[in-house]
């Protein structure tokens, strides 16, 4: 084995309790290694710091599997890793339809498997851990058929442009035998039918669970304007919660499509409406119009993935939440979400606060979430783990 020494006062992060080390923190590679090879760590002083795979091609060098030297990488030690995460999904969140494997936070860098009803999405990220998804997948398939679950078909979304950067083909497509990619879950009391192989990253945002319940108690008998709905979540939650009339919008044909499908799949469509639809361009309007919401949902895609464009992304929410708070009428609510890691809580909550300056409103927060357990935060490692803000506020006008 191949063994990696860092530079004296390299691997910072790493022993804050993070999961990578990056190509400016190592000194020198001893022994011959292939890219995505298993390798020992090792300080400046010689002491062992556990093992990785290692990528030269990569900023992220090496990405940490154990703090263990002597640790044996093999199936056993792989079918302890998933058995662990299975374990915890089950004791913490309705395991229906979530988020079984989330990457560093469950030891296993660089890998995603969702669980759609039967079905596994899986995306790899890092080259060592994509040299070992199958293994992964089949130890996760025997571990969920001894509670009962059999899964019909594996789905791969490995189509992200970060695959690029670590030297390897975006790939997109079933592992295994082909099946129908088009999967019905049901979430809090909530029917929705996902498209693995057409929607966006995994085909559905599990992230969200339980922040799609908390909107909902606040919706009963409301009017609800849910913005960049994908297919149609928070919307629906709210017309199950009671709400008088929702509209829905988002950018994408393709997912007010499929959130209208949702509806009706739910009896909703007389009360819940989608529109396809530039946010940033529909809410002046909608302001103009004198439209006024008793709860607004502002749920965007990140609007940054690197910390250089920060700066940007921060005009991007200041905008788009001022824009909403003007929507809200008094005493009515707004909720709000970041789904970048770079825009972190006290930046997000900043901004927002700059909005509601701007648009004359008081505000008072109700709670502050992050994202659903099956997701969960690596304290240390909160790099590759923590990224989504959730918000909720009541507005008020100046008094």
């Amino acid at each position: 084995m191949a063994s990696v020494v860092l530079k004296k006062g390299g691997g910072r992060t790493l022993k804050a309790g993070g999961a990578w080390i990056y190509d400016n923190e190592i000194e020198r590679i001893d022994g011959d290694f292939t890219e995505g090879d298993i390798v020992e760590v090792h300080d400046f002083d010689g002491y062992p710091m556990g093992q990785g795979f290692l990528n030269t091609r990569s900023k992220i060098a090496v990405r940490m599997l154990t703090r263990r030297r002597d640790t044996v990488i093999d199936e056993a030690f792989l079918a302890r890793r998933v058995r662990d995460a299975w374990e915890y999904r089950k004791a913490t969140v309705d395991t229906a339809s979530c988020r079984v494997i989330f990457g560093e936070a469950d030891f296993l860098p660089g890998l995603v498997v969702d669980k759609f009803s039967d079905v596994l999405v899986v995306e790899s990220l890092a080259l060592g851990i994509d040299r070992l998804k199958c293994q992964i997948l089949d130890a996760l398939k025997e571990i969920l058929a001894e509670d009962g679950i059999r899964i019909r078909g594996v789905y791969e979304r490995s189509d992200a442009k970060v695959r690029l950067l670590e030297g390897m083909e975006r790939f997109k497509g079933f592992l295994g035998e082909p099946f129908d990619p088009r999967v019905e879950i049901e979430e809090n009391g909530v029917r929705y039918i996902v498209n693995v192989a057409e929607g966006q990253k995994t085909g559905f945002f599990l992230d969200q669970k339980y922040n799609r319940l908390a909107v909902r108690r606040l919706c009963r008998n409301a009017r609800v304007l849910d913005c960049f709905t994908h297919t149609g979540s928070f919307a629906l939650n709210a017309g199950v919660a009671g709400a008088a009339d929702v509209l829905g919008v988002d950018a994408s044909e393709t997912g007010v499509s499929q959130a209208r499908e949702n509806a009706a799949l739910n009896g909703l469509s007389d009360r819940v409406k989608f529109l396809c639809a530039d946010v940033f361009e529909l809410l002046p309007e909608l302001e103009k119009q004198g439209e006024r919401y008793d709860v607004v949902i502002l749920d965007p895609p990140a609007f940054t993935k690197s910390r250089t464009a920060t700066k940007n992304a921060v005009k991007g929410y200041r905008e788009i939440n001022l824009r909403g708070l003007k929507l809200v009428r008094d005493g009515g609510y707004l909720a709000t979400c970041s789904c970048s890691h770079f825009m972190d809580p006290a930046l997000f909550a900043k901004t927002i606060r700059e909005a509601a300056a701007g648009a004359h409103k008081r505000l008072r927060q109700v709670e502050y979430r992050t994202q659903s357990p099956d997701h969960p935060i690596l304290w240390g490692g909160d790099e590759a783990s923590s990224y989504l803000k959730f918000f909720l506020f009541q507005v008020c006008e100046e008094r």
